[in-house]
């Protein structure tokens, strides 16, 4: 069976060795140090982010090479040199490719920096922790981006008829719809990340229970419940593989030799990718809301936002999501509950015999 998450974290451990083998040996030391309390691709993430920092230092700061720099180079940084790279980021160059990173970027490449700062000083390798001297970028809250109820409608619509796709994709559209529609209503009734949803295998779904399990973000597992539209979309999905492996058409031959335990295909009949499925939502999305940039992670946000308008529970979203803090909950909801102080502002009364003792 085709284990969507053990692959991938294979993949990336390869990746991590990789760059490792560039860098030097107390980066090393550092992964290995985290390696019980973070996921593979945290892991995979901060030695990326190492990497840039230690790039930054030999090119701006040391004039030698990355493996050549030393703990005692780190250790004597001062907290400008740290406010240097960090402004550094704002755009730079890797490869011959360019990057620009914004302040939320900027505080995760600082948060990697400080982990990798705190395990050094912790493990006595270097004497402080320059980091803890420079502040967090400001992070400045952004509307919530998501797809009001008409637009859900005409998402769902485009998808189910091919309206307003051109003719290539309208061609497409016949083929993939059912997949698609599934999908999308995966999506929107279960609040699930595009990882997640890629790594969906067929054993994971309850019918009977109407619930299916999610390999959540850290590798936990979590058993979430599939509303009637989804449940019945997904169905009529599976249904339709049947009917290609039936009718032995090309892509369910194809299918008669693929791992028979994939949730979603390609029309190549493997685990259907990422970026495939960005694309597919970015297609949709692209007629229903045009004015908006609809990511797989927003119709995530649509969800988790009519989910907490139904039941003003932010940890009730926080549990569905998968967030293991709620305060990041907080920080992507503040507009809902601005929205439910305008409410109470407007429906409480403080003298309600006022107004009836001025008339008479």
């Amino acid at each position: 069976m085709d284990n969507y998450f053990q692959t991938r974290d294979e993949i990336n451990l390869t990746k991590i060795d990789a760059l490792l083998s560039e860098l030097p040996e107390y980066v090393g030391q550092f992964i290995i140090g985290i390696s019980s309390r973070t996921s593979v691709l945290t892991r995979l993430n901060y030695v990326r982010d190492v990497k840039v920092f230690l790039n930054y230092l030999s090119k701006y700061k040391f004039g030698k090479p990355t493996e050549a720099i030393t703990l005692s180079d780190i250790e004597h940084l001062t907290p400008y040199d740290i406010e240097r790279y960090i402004e550094h980021l704002s755009m730079y160059r890797t490869d011959n490719v360019k990057h620009s990173c914004g302040d939320k970027a900027k505080e995760r490449k600082l948060a990697a920096l400080r982990s990798f700062y705190k395990y050094l000083f912790k493990k006595e390798l270097i004497a402080s922790n320059v980091t803890l001297k420079v502040d967090m970028p400001k992070i400045h809250d952004k509307p919530i981006i998501r797809l009001e109820s008409d637009e859900v409608g005409r998402l769902i619509n485009i998808a189910s008829n091919g309206n307003s796709l051109s003719s290539r994709q309208r061609a497409s559209n016949e083929i993939t719809r059912v997949r698609d529609i599934a999908i999308l209503y995966t999506f929107l009734g279960t609040g699930i990340r595009v990882s997640e949803l890629v790594g969906l295998n067929k054993s994971d779904i309850d019918f009977e229970n109407e619930s299916f399990t999610v390999t959540r973000k850290g590798g936990n597992k979590s058993i979430l419940y599939l509303p009637d539209e989804t449940s019945d979309a997904i169905k009529n999905y599976l249904e339709w593989l049947d009917d290609q492996m039936s009718d032995n058409t090309e892509f369910g031959r194809k299918l008669a030799l693929a791992d028979p335990d994939i949730l979603f295909y390609s029309l190549q009949a493997k685990r259907i990718s990422v970026r495939a499925v960005e694309k597919l939502v970015k297609k949709y999305a692209g007629y229903a809301a045009p004015l908006k940039k609809i990511t797989p992670h927003k119709l995530r946000s649509t969800y988790a936002t009519n989910l907490y308008r139904a039941t003003e529970d932010i940890y009730v979203v926080a549990d569905v999501l998968g967030h293991t803090d709620v305060n990041t909950t907080k920080r992507h909801y503040a507009q809902m509950s601005e929205e439910n102080r305008r409410k109470a502002a407007k429906i409480t009364k403080i003298n309600e015999t006022s107004c009836s003792e001025d008339n008479n």
